[in-house]
């Protein structure tokens, strides 16, 4: 069996180096004149730290390739890449780089170039050494804290985000309960008058199919069909014998049914998921002419969501018995409607509903089967 190789003195591999080095004091040094590179190297090590060292610009950038540091001390005035060159390029191999420069020349506006480049502190030739040891150490806890914050600051957002999921889970969970209490109540109004059951689910399912067609978004399909299922909770509010009276309204009573619509919008409106489909929860018995209630606004004054609402609403009551009058087929409430576009009826939404109707007939006719 062959023995394995093993790597020349200095050569280990980036991989092995980094799992079997610690990081936290490698510094790199950088200077174009050896006797200066040799003893900043001496004295640093003597402060235990590990150093490497590279005598020109080039030079540093392929040791940041291949190791790991936690600072620069590094000259600017090098021939071929400067060390104000060489900041830019290592700041972006590693961001947290604690970068010390050195110059032999005392200029203030090329100091300020190489902190505004990023470098951390800038230290005049020749520099006492206790002043170096004492700039490194100091960018060096500036470039910890750095890193601290922006983990504290990771463990913020995570924490926050964390809170922020569960209580919008919370919310829309009661969101659910209470659009699920008013829904509960609707269908309760509705067992109390036996030619009203299912209506409210009914108008919803053709509320969110003329939307489809007329080529709402997604959301707004769905609003209509949320719409349609608790626009009658005002209903509640309805007399009993006003509700299921036979013949006709008086005039009485017929304001007192006009106030189901208002008295529906006390309701949800302090229901937030809701606010998106009140406007045509307020406006379903609107008339595009101007004629309906509670406010006797026309045309383009009604919602969309209004205008579908009516459409669906007039459709299936038409086609569901009442106590004061029988059920229309559909051919004859898509007729009668027909003739009422314009006056109770957007045209654009008629159409929709009639689409709707003729291709829901279609399907029955292909699956004798289905409802």
């Amino acid at each position: 069996m062959t023995a394995p190789r093993t790597p020349p003195p200095g050569r280990l591999t980036t991989a092995v180096r980094a799992a079997a080095e610690p990081v936290a004091r490698r510094l790199l040094v950088v200077d174009d004149e050896e006797a200066i590179r040799t003893a900043l190297a001496r004295f640093l090590r003597a402060r235990g730290f590990e150093v490497i060292t590279a005598e020109s610009g080039a030079a540093a950038l392929i040791a940041l390739a291949q190791d790991k540091f936690v600072g620069i001390l590094c000259d600017i005035r090098m021939p071929g890449m400067t060390g104000l060159e060489l900041v830019p390029h290592a700041l972006k191999n590693d961001g947290d780089l604690a970068i010390v420069m050195l110059t032999a020349v005392n200029d203030a506006p090329t100091a300020t170039e190489a902190l505004g480049l990023g470098a951390m502190d800038y230290l005049m030739k020749p520099v006492e050494l206790s002043d170096l040891a004492t700039a490194i150490e100091r960018a060096l806890h500036k470039r910890a804290l750095s890193i601290d914050q922006r983990k504290v600051e990771r463990l913020i957002r995570e924490e926050v985000a964390a809170q922020t999921d569960e209580l919008r889970a919370e919310r829309e969970n009661i969101h659910a309960a209470l659009v699920g209490i008013v829904t509960a109540l609707v269908r309760v109004q509705e067992t109390k008058d036996v030619f009203l059951r299912g209506h409210s689910d009914r108008v919803a399912d053709l509320a969110a199919s003329i939307a489809s067609v007329m080529g709402l978004s997604d959301d707004e399909i769905e609003g209509m069909r949320l719409a349609g299922r608790v626009m009658d909770v005002g209903k509640i509010g309805i007399r009993e014998e006003v509700l299921n009276k036979p013949g006709r309204l008086t005039t009485e009573e017929f304001e007192h049914v006009k106030g189901h619509v208002n008295m529906g919008l006390e309701i949800l409106s302090v229901i937030k998921p809701l606010s998106h489909v009140l406007p045509a929860i307020a406006h379903h018995h609107e008339h595009w002419d101007g004629q309906g209630y509670p406010h006797g606004i026309a045309g383009e004054h009604i919602s969309v969501g209004g205008r579908i609402l009516a459409a669906a609403d007039a459709f299936d009551a038409l086609t569901s018995r009442r106590a004061y009058r029988d059920s229309m087929t559909q051919e004859e409430a898509i007729t009668y409607l027909g003739q009422r576009v314009g006056s109770l009826l957007e045209p654009s939404v008629y159409a929709a509903l009639r689409t709707v109707v003729t291709s829901r007939k279609t399907l029955q006719f292909l699956d004798p089967s289905a409802d």
